[in-house]
This record gives structure tokens, sequence and C-alpha cells, in this order.
């Protein structure tokens, strides 16, 4: 029976390229605008390709390395060529993302200018979207393809797809979040703190470097981020059903998160819909019904789904399934929610009050905020892994995962609307458009702010669940190839020790990763010093800055200062695995998922919350621009950037890349 729809999956994914396709055509057919702003898109587009075809000359090799390491490794040639199509999904999904990306945003601004807001906010969104329905449907392609053509004969091998997405992963959100941020503080520091010329003004050499990393950090990086954590969770959920007796409905349960997933992609186009019916209403209430909307359908669909595709069985009744399909789905909101809570309410008040007394207190109440945001996304997390574990085992957290993870096209199109309007903005301020112009961009970035916090507490709520999801798939296949089951006791020494390793790996990445931003600023602030300096009618407006420059420091540093948290993420499991065994690298996994999941949050929430106490004064609360109170905000905002954008994301990527590479391993540990 089920052989007869394995074909489902990557057809809806083909199609949800040629719906991507339209999307971009429509979204090309709109006026580019003037030659002053066509020129400064052609400047965003032409650095995000550069750090791009950049990117991808350091990941060739590297993923190379690893591919060479699987195949003679015992592992074998399918799962060597699973690593490369995850590898490969990715990439594309990243590329076409950028690209259409960085011709969305000069058409929203001159949508802005000539058309309005509702014009405005289509194009934006439908530039995200592109980025989200290639996501989605490039997962159902390589892994439904995957599953497809060898997982009856290799069910092992398809594991390598999610370890190929990871690597990607890894290089284009942590290299992505090291060019943002060191953009974004060189030019933030020198243009506003120094020079006293606003945000976007075209006369700061950063700028542009800056708008690049918007798209390199939030779109390629969050997209290849949102991608592993999809992937991942389905690889999980049918690792986990192919340790399954005959006869419980294996076959079934190792199909169904393809088949919700294909669901989900078609809820996400009614989302789509949805944003684009609603948006003569307010951004924030066009988003939000979207937003909402397409996880409904979902959850209705994936009822019918469940209890037509699953034998009803003593340990798996199609009911309980779906109510932990549900639990991930409804989980994955509330923390979103949450999270658009510490980041755009009476906590970002409270930090922007508290810079009337100087950048200390701005420092302590940022950090503050980030530590009590962190209770109740775990308290969500927690109340997920009990639900779901109690309706369908370990089988259950896989699933809820898979749920709240389904509708990632319109996730992660709402989430990559975000630069896509912020870019615009940028445009407008860099092109001289007129204030009217300005004020419907500055309201689609605001909402695009919102947006991306939001996308960011999902981001980790869903990297969570995924790893955890991988990890009971590592458990479970490491007691399959053994005979006996890996238990991981707190008595046992061995997981005790794995647990402090993988609880300090965390600070480490961590420390990596803010000191590179640290170090790519120190240059980036120096070359942009230089040029207000030795470049004559430069501040003056009647010279131009050397752009190009600032985008090749910020790739340059990225790309060097990224490949050793890499080595650290991918070969940590094998050295503890081959080394200390099964269950030393059962607790690494462990201390990693609690260590990842606490700093990610604290990171991700206290820089957002920053970065709005800023803007909320910027607005002309507490005296705005220019004041003291604005300067201790400045610096508050300053420590939040790579908080948010550099580090915190990192953790996502670093439990799901030893998670997957510890699942790929399992058969060499038994």
């Amino acid at each position: 029976m089920i052989e007869s729809y394995l074909h489902i999956p990557p057809l809806l994914g083909v199609f949800g390229l040629l719906v991507a396709l339209a999307i971009y055509i429509v979204v090309s057919r709109y006026p580019a605008g003037n030659e002053a702003v066509t020129k400064i898109g052609d400047q965003i587009h032409s650095g995000a390709m550069t750090f791009m075809r950049k990117e991808y000359s350091y990941l060739v090799p590297f993923a190379a390395v690893v591919i060479t390491f699987v195949y003679f490794s015992g592992l074998g040639l399918y799962t060597a060529i699973a690593v490369f199509a995850g590898a490969f999904s990715s990439a594309t999904a990243g590329w076409l993302g950028m690209y259409s990306a960085t011709k969305a945003n000069v058409r929203t601004a001159t949508a802005a200018s000539e058309s309005g807001a509702e014009t405005a906010l289509s194009i934006a969104f439908y530039g995200g979207s592109i980025m989200g329905l290639c996501v989605a449907s490039l997962g159902l392609i390589g892994l439904g393809g995957l599953f497809y053509f060898i997982s009856a004969d290799h069910p092992h091998a398809i594991e390598g797809f999610g370890m190929g997405a990871s690597i990607v992963a890894l290089f284009s959100r942590v290299g992505g979040g090291i060019f943002t941020k060191s953009a974004d503080v060189g030019a933030d520091l020198v243009g506003k703190l120094e020079a006293g010329i606003p945000e976007d003004d075209p006369r700061n050499p950063g700028v542009i470097a800056d708008n690049v990393g918007d798209n390199v950090g939030d779109i390629a990086g969050m997209g290849s981020d949102i991608f592993e954590s999809y992937c991942g969770s389905m690889i999980a959920c049918i690792a986990i059903a192919g340790t399954f007796s005959v006869g419980t409905g294996k076959s079934e349960m190792m199909f169904l998160p393809l088949a919700l997933a294909s669901i989900g992609l078609i809820a996400s186009m009614v989302g789509i819909i949805i944003v684009r019916v609603f948006s003569s209403l307010s951004p924030a209430s066009a988003l939000r019904t979207g937003t909402i909307g397409a996880p409904i359908v979902f959850i209705a669909a994936s009822y019918f789904l469940i209890n037509a595709l699953l034998p009803e069985t003593n340990e798996y009744i199609p009911i309980n399934v779906w109510l932990a399909v549900l639990t991930g789905a409804v989980g994955g909101i509330a923390i979103g929610l949450i999270t658009e809570y510490y980041t755009g309410s009476t906590p970002v008040v409270k930090i922007a009050e508290s810079a009337q007394t100087g950048p200390a207190t701005v420092m302590i109440t940022g950090l503050s905020v980030g530590m009590q945001s962190v209770v109740l996304p775990i308290g969500s997390i927690a109340i997920i892994i009990y639900l779901s574990t109690t309706l369908s085992g370990i089988y259950g957290v896989g699933i809820a995962a898979v749920g709240m993870l389904s509708t990632v096209g319109i996730t992660m199109a709402i989430d990559a609307y975000g630069p896509v309007a912020d870019n615009a903005g940028g445009i407008a301020e860099m092109a001289g458009m007129p204030p009217e112009t300005r004020e419907i961009t500055d309201e689609l970035d605001e909402q695009g702010n919102t947006t991306a916090a939001i996308g960011k507490g999902f981001a980790i709520g869903a990297a969570a669940l995924a790893a955890l999801a991988i990890i009971s798939a590592f458990v479970a296949t490491v007691s399959a190839e053994s005979g006996k089951p890996l238990e991981l006791l707190l008595s046992d020494s061995r997981v005790l020790v794995g647990m402090f390793i993988g609880g300090a790996i965390p600070f480490l990445v961590a420390s990596i990763t803010m000191t590179a931003v640290g170090d790519a600023a120190f240059e980036m602030i120096n070359e942009i010093r230089r040029q207000f300096k030795e470049i004559p009618g430069l501040l003056e407006g009647t010279a131009e800055p050397d752009t190009e420059k600032c985008v090749d420091i910020a790739t340059t540093a990225a790309l060097k200062k990224m490949l050793l948290p890499g080595v650290i993420a991918v070969g940590a499991p094998p050295l503890v695995g081959l080394t200390l065994g099964a269950h030393t690298l059962g607790g690494m996994l462990a201390g990693g998922l609690l260590s990842c999941v606490l700093m990610a949050l604290f990171m991700a929430n206290a820089g957002g919350a920053w970065d709005n106490a800023k803007k909320y004064i910027e607005k002309g609360n507490l005296g705005g621009k220019g004041t003291d109170t604005h300067a201790a905000a400045v610096v508050g905002d300053t420590v939040g950037d790579p908080f948010k954008d550099t580090s915190g994301p990192s953790m996502n990527i670093l439990i799901n890349v030893m998670a997957i590479v510890s699942l790929v391993i399992a058969p060499l540990l038994g």
C-alpha cells in the first residue's frame, strides 16, 4: 500500500519549486526603480552573491573530506551519496532564496514610493516566500527521493542527508552571522556614534556590507538552519520507526513524516495566499493571520491523513500520534509568541528606560530580560516532550518536531520577509526617497524585526525538538545494532563525563564566534575610519565610498573564522564516540542539548530586546536620537548583535550537527 504513495513527496516538492518560480516571475515584473535605486540594489545583490560563491568555495572541500570519511569508514556508498544530496539541497535552497530576496528589496522600496504600503508588503513577502518554498520543496525532493530509491535496501543511508544539510547550515549560519554582525557593528559604531550620521546613510562605507549581511545571515543562514531541523526531524522519525518490529505499522510509520511534510507544504501555500488576501490590512494583521492560518489547515488535514495511513496497534494509536503532532504545532506557535513578548513588549520598554542611567544599566537589564526569557520556552519544550512521549513513546518526540516544522514554508517566508523589508528601508534612505516612503518601509521593517524575533524563537524550539528526536534515534539505532538497550544512566560515570563535555562545547563555540565578530568588526571599523579620513568630500556627500572593500573584509573574516567551530561540531562526536564509547557520546549529546538550548534562548532574546529598545528610543521616546540615553541603548544593541545573530543561532546548528553526525556513525558503535 505505502509503495504506491512514495513518489508523492518528491513530486509535491517539484510542484513547490514551480510555485516559487511563478512567484519570482511575478516579483520580477514589478519596477526596480530609477537609476539611483537600481545601483544600490545591484551593489547589495552583487555583495550577497559574492559571499555565497566564496562560502561555497570553502564548503566544497570541507564537504568532500566528510563524504570521503563517510565512504571509507564502513558506512558505505549510499550514505556518502545521501550526505552529498543533503549538502546540495540545502546549498541550492540558500542560493535561490538569497538571489530572489536581493531582487525583491529594490522593488519593495520602489513600490513603497510609487504604489503604497499594500503593494510593498506583497512584494517583500513574496520575496521571502520564495525562500520558504525552496526550503520545504527541496527538503521533500531530496529526502523524499532518497526514501523512494534506497530506504528499502539501505534504511540507515538516508541519515546522511541530514549530515550534509548540517554541514551547509554550519557554514551559512555561523559564517553569515559573523559577516552580518561585523558589518553591522562597524557601520553603527563609526557612522552613528563617531560621525553622527544616520543609519543607512550612503556616505557610510559599511552600509552596503550591513545590508548584504541582513541577507547572508537572516535569509541564507536562517534558511539552512530551518532546513536542517526540518529534515532532521523527519530523518529521526524514519530512523526510530526503522527499529520497530514488523507488524506494528513499520512502513507506514517510516513514511508518515514525509506525508505530513507534504501536506505542510500545501498548508504553507494556503498561508501565503492568506497573507496576500489580508495585505490591505495592517502588515502585522496580514502576517499574523497567515502564520496562524497555515498551522490550522495543517493540523486539520493531518488528522485525516494519520487516520487514513496508520493501522491501529496496541502501541501506536492514530489519534495519539495526531495529538503528538498537534502538541508540536501548538508548542511552536507558543514559543514564537513568548519570544515576541520578550523582544517586543514591556521588557523592551524596561531596557529603554534603564538607558537613562547609562550603558551599564542597559547591559544589566538586558541580561536580566534574556535570562528570564529562557524559563517559559523551556517550560513549553518540557511540556511538548512529556505529552508527546506519553502519547507515542520516543516516536512521539520526533513526530511532534515534524508537526512543529511541517509548515516551514510559511514560517520561513515570514522570517525572510524581515531582511527584504529592512533592505528596502536602507535603499530608500540611501536613494534619498521622500519621508513618506521611509514611513512605509519603517513600518514594514518594524514588523520584520518582530517576525525575525519570532522566527528565531521558533528556530530554537524546532532545533531542540529535532535534536532530541535525533538523539532518541541514535539511542534506538545503537540498541538495535548491539542487540541490547543503550541506557544513559546518571549513575554511570561514562554518561556523566559525556554530559560535562557536551555542556562545555557550546560555551567554547559561543566564545569563538563572539571573538570572531569582535575581530572582524575591528577590521571593519578601521577601514571605515580610514575612508572617512582619506577620501576627500566623503562626509560632505560629494565623494563615493569604497563599499566593495568593506564587503570583502566581512566576507574574508567570516569564512576564515567559521572553520574552527565547524571542525569542533563535526569532529567531536566521532572523537568521543569512537574513543570513549556510545555511553559517553550519548551523555555528551544530552549535555550539549541542554546547554545549547538554554544559551540560544538567552542570547537570541537578550539581543532582540536590546535591539528593539534602541529602536523604541529612536522613535522619539525618552528624548530620541542624539541623546545620552540613545547612545547608551546603541551600546546595548552593539553587544546584542552578536548575541542574537551569531553566537545564539550557532547553538541551533551545533546541537543538530553533533546529533546527526552521532546518528550517522551509530552503526559503527553498536
